[in-house]
């Protein structure tokens, strides 16, 4: 849960120990789940039980990116808060992408009998994670409109060859399109069955569709679009080289120790757990002892064809792209610091968009910028982890 900030998954803020207990403080809702709807209601109206449905894949799509498969989804599990917004919950029986095998796929058997998905599960051949929880979606919709479930018996075994064969029926007020998009997303046949994107693709998903709206983390490099928006105003954004020269100061911000040691990241014990969890920093940063205009330049040079508009003030720069990715445009930007005479550090941040997209962007940036980094933030950390243990040591 650490790795899933979304509007429509119940947001994780802090665990906490005792010698005897874990306590871990989850966001407050208060609107009971989905299921209760559904029980006080029979069914829900298509518009209803597809806004529903559209947060839901929202919500597990991104889980995906993150490589989270729920593997247990349905109505009980999504909760609404006091505003009718879905949030996804308990993830008891969730995988992370480590746990699949050398086949690319997921072993564990488990979920409800009634919601679990295909002949993966049911064969014990393995199954992909992804194509899991999009069939226990599918089953979700068909729930939420139908007000029962799509295959259901007494029996257990004849229950699994129902759903092995994918043998249910629409109800007659499901639109047709809705019924196209179930038998979809319910497909026997694995190389025809539909996939997330396809969904999202979809003319009935994106009927009256509103995408999540994301928190933006306060993000402190100096004002950095005040600086920008100035420039433009004044009609003075710096464009050519010469004009740089002309423009811009002498050298960049000298950092003194206190700021460096400010950006170590050796004493802050935070970093274990995250560099065991895979969790993706919103920032990083690399040395060169390339002059700074060459930086500036190579920056830019790589980041045109990335798809980002580039806008430079002094040793600043902003980077806009212009396609819109799973939390809207990624913005990113950079500055760069003088550490010694011709040793500088960039650093490079999220300022708005995807976490995992800003670090395709920067693996995409450091592959192109080789020839004049010095070292990455990844090698900084590992010199950072040696001094402190040699000073731990007494060294």
């Amino acid at each position: 849960m650490k790795l899933i900030r979304h509007p429509n998954v119940i947001r994780f803020y802090e665990v906490m120990a005792s010698r005897t207990k874990i306590y871990i403080v989850l966001e407050f809702v208060n609107g009971g789940e989905l299921f209760d709807k559904i029980a006080s209601k029979g069914r829900l109206k298509e518009d209803e039980a597809r806004k529903y449905f559209q947060q839901l894949i929202n919500a597990i799509d991104y889980c995906h990116s993150r490589g989270v498969f729920h593997r247990d989804l349905k109505p009980e599990k999504l909760l609404l808060d006091a505003k009718g917004v879905l949030k996804v919950s308990d993830f008891g029986l969730s995988s992370l992408a480590q746990q699949v095998r050398e086949d690319g796929l997921l072993h564990t058997t488990c979920g409800t009998p009634n919601y679990v998905a295909q002949r993966y599960v049911i064969n014990n051949k393995g199954y992909d994670g992804a194509e899991a929880d999009l069939w226990l979606c599918g089953v979700i919709l068909f729930v939420l409109m139908a007000g029962y479930l799509p295959f259901e018996d007494a029996n257990l075994m004849s229950l699994y060859k129902k759903i092995y064969k994918a043998n249910f029926a629409c109800p007659p007020w499901f639109s047709t399109s809705a019924k196209n998009l179930i038998q979809r997303i319910l497909d026997p046949n694995h190389s025809t069955r539909i996939t997330i994107d396809e969904v999202i693709q979809n003319e009935w998903f994106k009927k009256g569709y509103k995408p999540p709206i994301f928190e933006e983390p306060d993000i402190n490099i100096d004002d950095i679009d005040a600086v920008f928006d100035q420039l433009v105003h004044l009609g003075n954004l710096v464009v050519e080289r010469l004009e740089e020269q002309l423009m811009a100061p002498s050298s960049p911000v000298a950092m003194n120790a206190f700021e460096l040691i400010a950006t170590s990241q050796g004493l802050n014990l935070g970093t274990l757990f995250e560099k065991q969890m895979g969790l993706v920093k919103r920032e990083t940063r690399f040395t060169s002892k390339t002059p700074t205009l060459e930086i500036i330049s190579e920056i830019e040079a790589t980041a045109i064809p990335l798809g980002f508009c580039v806008k430079k003030s002094n040793y600043k720069m902003k980077l806009q792209g212009e396609k819109s990715g799973r939390k809207g445009q990624l913005a990113v930007a950079t500055e760069i610091f003088e550490v010694a005479p011709s040793l500088y550090m960039v650093e490079v941040r999220k300022t708005k968009g995807d976490t995992l997209e800003f670090h395709k962007f920067y693996k995409n940036l450091s592959t192109a910028l080789k020839d004049i980094i010095w070292k990455t933030g990844e090698e900084i950390k590992e010199e950072e982890v040696v001094v402190n243990g040699t000073l731990n040591n007494g060294g």
